[in-house]
């Protein structure tokens, strides 16, 4: 029996997650985490007999333990239930906590030993060398989830990383995709809360429009497979049915295609190292009919720009990149920024930042990545205090 565990049950990683788990009889539920959304949370720990199931939210406890009264499943509270959930003995993880909430959890799961597949994207950009020294140093394993990366972690399979030119991340481009230019301080929440193809939460959308997703995660592939920052390129590919290509110093690209499901990639991290049936689309090139590729205009999206930035700069970029980008979104989401001031915050608060400490100073501890991201929130709310006036 193969026990599993799952940080952000109730996000749509996490759901998709279950909903494979569930289509199978040789795993063993440990532990279910979740946010405010308590009455999903509880209904998952039931369906999927859990252990153990926590809220991140202390102030959740009591409705979380009501509605479980009687299961004989164990329940938790707050950001330390969640970090000790991850030391409950399993095989394999999913770390789908969306933010910078999601450091503590998976650094202590790798302590573990175990597979850890990663959905969380902050991770890599905010603590890259220092997971994976960790992973390392306890023979843990890690697995990437986004679609993307996972793509390009299985075209490598066979390969090695030397003889890699190029690796092409594809991007949707989000709900404003082809809103003119001009138009675009003019986006509301609803606005960049559509998405085109995929169906993800609220947060992740808005990234994707912003392209913010897009930036995370080319720093993500920097770090997890141990590119320079000139062989990541990323392409507007509005199906959203080539996650990435690879193309190899022979001349030979391999690209890997799908319907857009998110539970492929993790189907494929959840079965690895060998491949199963799953529910999902099979794709017809055909009914397709065709598959554009069109250059970023940086424009558009600034956000691609900053993640050059925060590459070339290395040390604490990352966390500070990702922290006032945090910021930013909710200040967006309560209408107190626009959409185009999103990325002029982050920008102005690594500017801040630089000016401040240093963005060079490379974290050493997971306490440092912590502390940065505190100090880099306190300075996001100040420069958007400063100079940027009410949506």
């Amino acid at each position: 029996m193969r026990r599993i565990t799952v940080f952000g049950a109730t996000g749509s990683v996490g759901e998709s997650t279950l909903d494979l788990i569930s289509r199978r009889e040789d795993v063993a539920v440990v532990a279910l985490t979740g946010g405010r959304q308590v009455d999903r949370l509880a209904e998952l720990a039931r369906a999927h007999r859990a252990e153990l199931v926590v809220t991140a939210y202390e102030e959740c406890y009591r409705p979380l333990n009501a509605a479980l009264a009687g299961s004989g499943i164990e329940v938790a509270a707050g950001p330390g239930a969640v970090v000790e959930a991850a030391y409950r003995p399993a095989d394999w993880v999913m770390s789908a906590i969306v933010g910078a909430a999601g450091l503590a959890p998976g650094f202590a799961a790798l302590s573990q030993g175990l597979i850890l597949a990663l959905a969380n994207k902050e991770s890599l950009v905010t603590a890259g060398p220092l997971l994976l020294a960790e992973a390392r140093a306890h023979g843990a394993t890690l697995l990437p989830v986004d679609s993307e990366h996972s793509a390009v972690f299985q075209a490598l399979v066979g390969e090695t990383i030397e003889t890699v030119e190029e690796v092409t991340l594809t991007a949707s481009g989000g709900g404003l995709r082809d809103w003119p230019l001009e138009k675009l301080a003019e986006a509301t929440v609803t606005d960049a809360g559509n998405h085109p193809n995929w169906a993800m939460g609220q947060r992740i959308t808005i990234d994707s429009a912003t392209m913010f997703n897009k930036a995370m995660e080319v720093i993500e592939a920097r770090e997890f497979f141990g590119l320079s920052p000139e062989q990541i390129r990323v392409l507007i590919h509005p199906q959203s049915l080539v996650h990435a290509l690879v193309a190899f110093r022979d001349g030979g690209v391999l690209a890997h295609l799908g319907s857009p499901d998110m539970r492929h990639p993790i189907g494929y991290a959840l079965n690895w190292p060998a491949r199963a049936a799953l529910p999902v689309a099979r794709l017809d090139l055909a009914a397709a009919g065709r598959l554009d590729f069109f250059e970023v205009d940086p424009r558009r999206y600034p956000a691609l720009g900053l993640a050059r930035v925060v590459m070339q700069r290395g040390g604490a970029a990352g966390a500070v990149f990702n922290a006032a980008k945090e910021v930013a979104l909710d200040h967006f989401i309560d209408g107190r920024i626009g959409f185009l001031d999103m990325a002029h915050a982050v920008e102005d608060t690594l500017e801040r930042y630089e000016s401040h400490g240093g963005l060079g100073i490379a974290p050493n501890s997971l306490q440092d990545v912590l502390d940065i991201d505190t100090a880099a929130r306190r300075h996001a709310v100040e420069v958007i205090g400063a100079g940027y006036p009410a949506a």
